[in-house]
């Protein structure tokens, strides 16, 4: 044994030890308990949406695994997002009268049931053999918004057809101009209502943890690793990294596209791209002030505060914590979604206090549909429809609208 592996030892035991701190003894039991239970074997055992946590980590190959799990580096930003909820407390009102609660907000003109918001998922048949679809008939269900990723396994259109209903598009901008800007006029033309430009991994990531489950995999990848679509998939020309098809670059020459990122993207090409298309345009990424003060100013018609789930930069803070920055920056003019680390209703109320118009969730719901497939997603977001209604009427809020900031305190105010 390493001298530094007997001091992790050590200190492991000393942090669970009752007799030194009661609080850290009780929660390591809990979480010892909660690692001896038994697998949930149907989508309505579950008790929260950890339940599907576990079972996706059993049921997904090593390597699919490690890529939906993880962060950059030592994973430190992927903690720090939910670890950032902790700062917020809530300030609840009594004698409200609860009895109807009405979580609908509308974006763009447009009405959904919730403010909750399936955010864009690459690859999602390396997770299961339904993929985008069954995410897409989850969200119909419960009248979701859902984002389609660049990167989606399925098509667009398909997609839509699936939902019932228009879907947003989280566009890559590859190195090329002409496939970036086919990307843009394909969802235009699948009747796409606005895109996201995704700005949180110009500088790439170090991304470890997907690096070592990778390594325990011993699979032959070219073996599960076949597109849904060979016509599509030759035609594209782009390699698969999981499961299925790239079918967004269908007909488009990729044959030059180094990266699926564009190194050259600044304000000025954000201005460029906004004027390709008719669609409402997003930026995915803002963290700052002053990022959301330039969107605002350049046109921007909504931003998304997202650090790429902890897989973008190793910044260390949470978006949650950014969020208050950003809201104040845009100051109402445009619309803030946020994502990153929410899992629970409480996480979805802070947000909205503090002056989130929406919010998205990734990892959870590839979680159900990992474990149980369409039915394993709609019940990750029941619970969190479920979660969220009840909070919002401990706090005596009826309405989305009526939720602000003075429902939230900031146990840790940053100095202005």
């Amino acid at each position: 044994m390493t001298h530094d592996h007997a001091r992790r030892q050590l200190l492991k035991f000393l942090a669970a030890s009752p007799l030194l701190s009661p609080l850290a003894g009780m929660q390591a039991a809990s979480a010892q308990d909660h690692a001896a239970e038994t697998l949930i074997t149907a989508p309505d055992q579950a008790l929260d949406v950890f339940d599907f946590e576990a079972v996706a980590k059993k049921q997904l190959p090593p390597a699919h695994w490690g890529y939906l799990a993880t962060g950059t580096d030592d994973d430190a930003t992927v903690r720090a997002n939910r670890e950032g909820f902790d700062r917020f407390q809530l300030r609840v009102r009594r004698l409200v009268d609860t009895r109807q609660i009405d979580m609908s907000v509308s974006l763009f003109g447009e009405k959904f049931a919730t403010p909750i918001v399936l955010a864009p998922v690459g690859s999602q048949r390396a997770f299961h053999a339904d993929g985008e679809l069954a995410a897409a008939r989850a969200a119909k269900a419960g009248d979701h918004l859902q984002v389609l990723s660049t990167q989606t396994s399925t098509s667009i259109e398909d997609v839509m057809k699936a939902r019932g209903r228009a879907v947003w598009y989280q566009l890559y901008a590859t190195d090329q101009w002409s496939v970036t800007q086919g990307l843009v006029k394909r969802a235009q033309s699948a009747g796409a209502p606005a895109f996201a430009l995704t700005v949180d991994l110009q500088g790439g990531s170090n991304r470890l943890t997907a690096e070592r489950f990778a390594r325990r995999d011993t699979r032959q990848c070219n073996t599960c690793h076949k597109p849904s679509n060979t016509t599509v998939a030759a035609s594209s020309g782009m390699p698969s990294a999981l499961p299925g098809g790239k079918p967004m670059y269908a007909g488009l020459d990729v044959s030059q596209v180094k990266s699926l990122q564009a190194p050259q993207a600044d304000w000025e090409y954000a201005k460029r791209l906004r004027d390709v298309t008719p669609m409402k345009f997003l930026i995915k990424g803002i963290v700052s002030r002053e990022d959301a003060e330039r969107a605002v100013q350049q046109g921007v018609d909504g931003v998304i505060v997202s650090n790429h789930g902890g897989r973008g930069e190793n910044s260390g803070r949470g978006t949650i914590e950014s969020l208050v920055e950003v809201v104040e920056g845009v100051n109402g003019r445009i619309p803030v979604i946020v994502d990153g680390g929410f899992r629970r209703g409480v996480d979805v109320f802070k947000a909205l206090a503090l002056g989130a118009n929406a919010i998205m969730v990734g990892r959870p719901y590839i979680w159900g549909l990992a474990s149980f497939g369409q039915p394993g997603v709609e019940s990750v977001l029941d619970i969190l429809r479920s979660e969220l209604r009840m909070v919002m009427r401990q706090a005596g809020t009826v309405r989305v609208s009526d939720i602000n900031r003075s429902y939230v305190i900031d146990r840790r105010p940053t100095m202005s």
